[in-house]
């Protein structure tokens, strides 16, 4: 089974087309977050058709500062299909652009620390009398209310406060956070399903704009289980236990005899048959040891220890070659130069090349979710810091209100195209 190639490839490469439509077509989103949560929420906006207006301080959203080689990645794939507005925030006229903006959206996203946005003159109350049927989604750390609504509370904070931590990594070892960014995500993507309810509720049901509490904390905590309910039943906080499960036996990753890994899972008593008569133990089937989740959960490092040999006795292509045929849930663990040479990859087109100013193309993930009758379209690259600020603000302003705005400062320059980077391989 040849799951790689050892040539790198360039993937399905994406064409932008500016007039595509998708089924959030007609929304507009003033997006006033900073960083990763607001990001991910407007990014799968944007895909599917909405129009999201970033509003970029002087310096830019600080995602721009999260770089690859001196590249704007982060930027460059989750500020796709939007457009970007640069504005002076502490500029005493900021405040009238933004509310122009608001006027005619459909929500905004906004992730200061609770109480900036009321000191700005831009709470609810402001924000609902000039447009009823506002969405406002305010994404913090902590949330709006509590005894910690004004600490700063960055991911890594909730990853650590939640339970996470805790149960991540190897018993014997320090608590282990994520590598990525975990609470941002989760976050981000619980925003999108509340902010479409509350629209559903205002242009469906003919309710009015009201404000979305995200928080990171709460949508880390509600993805961890039922540790709490856990907790109270049996006394016992989950221990943190690498790579297994608490749950399932055998789960975990096994090295195999030239070097690579391997994870395995059973999470249904019938996988777990299934593998041991695939390494010709039928007889664990059978054994009060091991024929049931709870005795193998018992036993877990016996079991550990002979599916590792087995595994550890062949290569990686035996192993996949073996456990694939038998239908055992078996696969490679991947970094992302594997990604970026996996044949499934590449005809799921799970990654596509976009044109970029400074790559010429770059990889990216593909749209996510697939929707068969109206997909999510590539229609714009990731913007540069003002880009749009003409194509944005002229039809709310006008153009002698936007040159005024502009000569007093309030309006920031775009940044000028600079071509491909110095050092950045073609």
């Amino acid at each position: 089974m040849n799951h790689t190639s050892n040539k790198q490839q360039k993937y399905p490469k994406k064409p932008l087309i500016p007039e595509a439509q998708g089924p959030l077509q007609g929304l507009k989103i003033v997006d006033l977050s900073r960083l990763v949560a607001g990001n991910m929420l407007t990014l799968q906006l944007a895909d599917f058709g909405a129009d999201v207006i970033k509003i970029e301080p002087r310096n830019g959203d600080t995602l721009r500062g999260f770089q690859s080689g001196g590249v704007e990645s982060f930027w460059k794939v989750y500020a796709r299909n939007k457009r970007s507005v640069c504005i002076d925030f502490r500029h005493a006229m900021a405040i009238e652009i933004v509310t122009e903006l608001v006027r005619s959206a459909d929500a905004m996203i906004e992730s200061f620390r609770p109480g900036v946005l009321e000191e700005m003159g831009l709470g609810p109350e402001v924000l609902h009398a000039i447009n009823p049927g506002l969405v406002i989604v305010r994404v913090s750390g902590w949330g709006q209310t509590g005894p910690f609504r004004k600490r700063p509370g960055f991911g890594t904070l909730v990853e650590g406060y939640s339970g996470f931590a805790a149960m991540n990594g190897f018993e014997d070892r320090e608590p282990v956070l994520p590598p990525i960014f975990l609470g941002d995500m989760a976050a981000g993507l619980y925003g999108v399903g509340a902010t479409m309810m509350a629209l559903w509720e205002v242009r469906v049901n003919g309710g009015q704009g009201q404000v979305i509490d995200l928080s990171l904390f709460e949508p880390m905590l509600s993805i961890l289980g039922p540790q709490a309910a856990a907790y109270r039943i049996t006394g016992k906080v989950k221990t943190r236990t690498g790579s297994r499960s608490s749950t399932t036996a055998p789960r975990n990753v096994y090295r195999t005899s030239d070097g690579q890994w391997l994870c395995v899972s059973t999470s249904t008593a019938t996988m777990a048959r299934r593998l041991f008569c695939t390494i010709g133990r039928d007889d664990m089937n059978t054994d009060s040891r091991y024929s049931t989740t709870a005795a193998r959960l018992e036993h877990v490092h016996e079991v550990d220890a002979i599916v590792g040999e087995y595994i550890g006795a062949r290569t990686l292509e035996q192993n996949l070659e073996i456990f694939t045929q038998a239908e055992v849930t078996i696969g490679p663990v991947q970094d992302a130069a594997g990604l970026l040479t996996d044949h499934y990859v590449n005809e799921r087109e799970a990654i596509v090349e976009l044109d970029d100013d400074d790559l010429g193309t770059i990889p990216m993930h593909n749209i996510v979710p697939r929707l068969t009758g109206t997909p999510g379209q590539f229609r714009r690259r990731a913007p540069r810091k003002g880009e749009h600020n003409r194509e944005c603000l002229i039809p709310i302003l006008g153009n002698a209100r936007f040159d005024a705005f502009l000569q007093a400062g309030a309006i920031l320059e775009p940044e000028r195209q600079t071509g491909r980077k110095a050092g950045v391989p073609a």
